[in-house]
């Protein structure tokens, strides 16, 4: 007898959602599995910058540092002379806070870096899904007024409709973008120059 190949199951796909309401927790439910996706990438080092970044940026941090150092200038002000440990002008309260403080910036700029890459990974997929989205839409134009064209539909063909059916090019577009900034910075400037000629020479008929 021939043998029945094997019936391979379909693989499960996600329900669809019922209302507006389950369509936005499920994209909330993606996004923060991205988001303990990106926290299992970080190293011990990278946890315990954030955690201190995190505390010293609370206001309970300010209020214990508060604390501590008012409690130890009134303890070296308030003690008899020879029980003071660091006395007027407190050199070593000075010398612990100058060294938290380099240890903080140390472990602030470790957070921020992470964050940056981070941002960066984020902007990188931004990107590529309004990419994705420009060529889905290019493609359903294009899609559109073939069937109009079959069925014989009348439809309004102008120029703004041939632009939004060709591919967008990122390239053109970042191009562009850097003219339009570059011809804004350079009206200002010379938009600056004039107001300050004029106001030299207003200044010196004044003189």
């Amino acid at each position: 007898m021939p043998t029945v190949p094997p019936v391979h199951a379909a693989p499960d796909r996600p329900s669809q959602p019922n209302s507006a309401a389950d369509l936005t927790r499920r994209n909330v439910e993606r996004v923060m599995a991205l988001e303990s996706s990106e926290h299992d990438k970080a190293t011990t080092a990278d946890r315990v910058a954030d955690a201190i970044a995190a505390f010293s940026g609370s206001i309970r941090f300010v209020w214990i540092t508060v604390a501590l150092i008012g409690g130890w200038i009134a303890a070296n002000l308030v003690l008899p002379q020879h029980d003071r440990v660091d006395p007027f002008p407190f050199p070593l309260l000075t010398l612990v806070l100058s060294v938290e403080a380099i240890f903080l910036s140390i472990f602030i700029l470790m957070s921020q870096n992470r964050a940056a890459k981070v941002g960066d990974k984020r902007g990188h997929l931004d990107l590529q899904l309004n990419m994705l989205t420009e060529q889905e839409n290019t493609k359903m134009l294009r899609m559109l007024e073939d069937i109009g064209r079959v069925v014989g539909a009348e439809f309004c063909s102008g120029p703004d409709v041939e632009v939004l059916a060709e591919a967008t090019q990122p390239e053109a577009l970042s191009r562009q973008i850097d003219q339009a900034a570059a011809a804004v910075e350079t009206e200002r400037a010379g938009a600056d120059a004039g107001r300050s000629a004029s106001g030299r020479q207003d200044s010196h008929r004044a003189g």
